[in-house]
């Protein structure tokens, strides 16, 4: 008998196939190859009636149908305002209806969708409305703190005294619309003007269109903040998001399962929510709840209870609001039984506590990047307590993945750690007006480099252990933090912890812990050299240690190693 090469997806691996650290996830269903438009138009055949999209805060409901008939007109309304196919229309806000109808109405006038940041400052959002030249940007007036319209006047003082649709302007000479979804500004567009602007002879010039847009067209550009350096547009296709979209959808049940409510409180800027969500709704015909147009625990918890939602997505940090709210046993989430955690690393811990607090047995962990239109591994719902808590899934359908020594490019073998890379459909076109740094991180061979560290095991099940560019070099030895900083964990007085590296003249570099303590506990450094010695390999024990009271962030939230010194 012929021993099985490789890895089948359709159902998790049962046998442990892999023989070195690389991963093709072959399946039995083709890639599909339909726009977005076509996804939406075949979801609404399935099911006209069935509710597509509901925001509790705003108390919008829209069907199917009548989501493609306030889609048609919003992207007639754009190519009347004079956007053509391949303009780039920036969204600037938070989870509102008008975040997904210009997600589809964009696809439909192939119009390319940028993602911008809602707590993005003016010099941010002018930043990158320039960085791929935006002719267009939709907002609201303002949102909590955040005063869009403001923040684009101090950019842009001309738009006050501009016809709307013909601003010309010294910092953005590509803006020509500001369209505002709930006020009239002298300048700009109210969202009524621009879809009582789509007339006849737009849907005309729509539907004539249709012909002209390809699959493998960019639709979405995503700012990734990375933790070094300007942000950088990842630039996708119908065709990365699409397909992402049906094959993690179909990983979660989407393709069998009755009932498709999934709440959805995290945000529409970030891959996870626009893909894993907003494209669901046309991929899969599931049902949307968004909970608020800004994150609140309690209107999530809620949400879950009125709307009967049966998924829930988060990343961690939402997962551990939730656990911890004080009154969670008064919720009634009977019929929650699965959900996504993705976003950032998922602590064991949380992700146990969601299974006996919350109920959500089948709760799913994901993993991929922004570059791969998000999602590279995912798990099975059904996996088992150990899989769900120490690794980020098995390998997608259709995707290939390898583990390489980052300093010689080599395969590692099984359980080794190094640099994960992903070949496939779901690897960008590129980032926006910037070959360089393209090239920077796709190969000529096609692989994307994640900069992530991680390790495969023979059903190419993958942990994540840290970032390439956290991995410290000292006197040649590859050292990932994050095994340092799992292992200072363990130490009763030690709250948090992150290592760094520090420029040496003799080792290249050497490690330094900056340590968090427990509030009312003291500390030398001393003491935990002591507790490194004999635990951890004897490279790899700090040779400084800071202890700190905070550490500094990126927009996202993310640590900044690189500014601890």
């Amino acid at each position: 008998q012929q021993l099985q090469h490789g890895i089948h997806v359709d159902s998790p691996p049962i046998i442990p196939a892999l023989t070195t650290s690389y991963a093709h996830g072959t399946s039995s269903t083709s890639l599909r190859h339909t726009t977005i438009g076509e996804a939406l138009l075949k979801a609404v055949e399935r099911s006209p009636d069935t509710e597509a999209v509901v925001f509790l805060q705003d108390g919008v409901r829209k069907t199917f149908a009548q989501l493609q008939q306030d889609v048609d007109q919003a992207a007639a309304g754009l190519l009347a305002i004079g956007l053509q196919k391949g303009d780039r229309l920036g969204m600037w806000g938070p989870n509102t209806y008008e975040w997904i109808l210009f997600q589809f109405a964009t696809a439909k006038a192939g119009i390319i969708l940028v993602s911008v940041n809602p707590a993005y400052q003016p010099q941010e959002v002018e930043f990158a409305l320039r960085k791929v030249g935006c002719k267009a940007i939709v907002c609201l007036t303002q949102f909590k703190t955040q005063k869009y319209c403001d923040m684009l006047r101090q950019i842009c003082p001309e738009i006050e005294t501009s016809t709307p649709g013909d601003i010309r302007s010294a910092r953005l000479p590509d803006l020509r619309s500001v369209i505002v979804i709930d006020s009239r500004q002298p300048g700009m567009f109210h969202l009524e003007d621009v879809m009582q602007a789509g007339s006849s002879q737009y849907i005309q010039q729509l539907q004539d269109l249709q012909k002209k847009i390809s699959f493998d067209d960019p639709i979405n550009i995503q700012f990734t903040s990375g933790t070094t350096g300007v942000p950088k547009g990842a630039t996708l296709s119908h065709h990365n998001i699409i397909n992402n979209a049906y094959f993690v959808g179909s990983r979660m049940g989407y393709t069998w399962r009755p009932d498709l409510r999934i709440c959805l409180p995290v945000p529409m800027y970030h891959c996870f929510g626009s893909v894993g969500g907003g494209m669901c709704i046309a991929v899969h015909g599931i049902s949307i709840v968004f909970p608020s147009a800004g994150y609140e625990g309690k209107a999530t918890l809620a949400a879950l209870e009125s709307e009967r939602c049966t998924y829930i997505y988060g990343t961690p940090t939402m997962y551990v609001d939730w656990i911890n709210q004080p009154d969670l046993a008064k919720y009634d989430l009977s019929s929650v039984h699965s959900g996504i955690m993705a976003g950032s690393p998922c602590p064991p811990e949380v992700v146990k506590k969601v299974i006996t607090m919350m109920g959500v047995k089948e709760i799913t962990i994901g993993y991929g990047t922004t570059e791969n239109s998000p999602v590279t591994f995912c798990g099975s719902p059904s996996d088992n307590l150990d899989r769900k808590c120490d690794t980020v899934g098995y390998i997608m359908d259709h995707i290939e993945a390898k583990i390489v020594n980052p300093s010689t490019g080599e395969i590692v073998p099984l359980g080794m750690l190094g640099e994960v890379m992903i070949r496939g459909y779901c690897v960008m076109l590129e980032y926006w007006g910037d070959e360089a740094k393209t090239r920077e991180c796709i190969t000529k061979e096609g692989w994307y480099k994640t900069g992530d560290i991680g390790s495969m095991d023979a059903h190419s099940y993958l942990r994540i252990e840290g970032r390439i560019k956290d991995m410290i070099i000292r006197g040649g030895e590859n050292i990932y933090p994050a095994e340092i900083e799992q292992f200072l964990h363990t130490h009763p007085k030690i709250k948090e912890a992150q290592v760094v590296g520090v420029a040496d003249p003799r080792m290249g570099e050497e490690v330094c812990a900056c340590i968090k303590l427990v509030d009312g506990k003291d500390c030398t450094e001393e003491e935990i050299k002591a507790y490194c010695k004999g635990q951890i390999a004897h490279f790899k024990i700090p040779r400084y240690v800071l202890f700190v009271t905070s550490y500094p962030l990126t927009i996202t939230g993310k640590v900044r190693a690189h500014i601890f010194l």
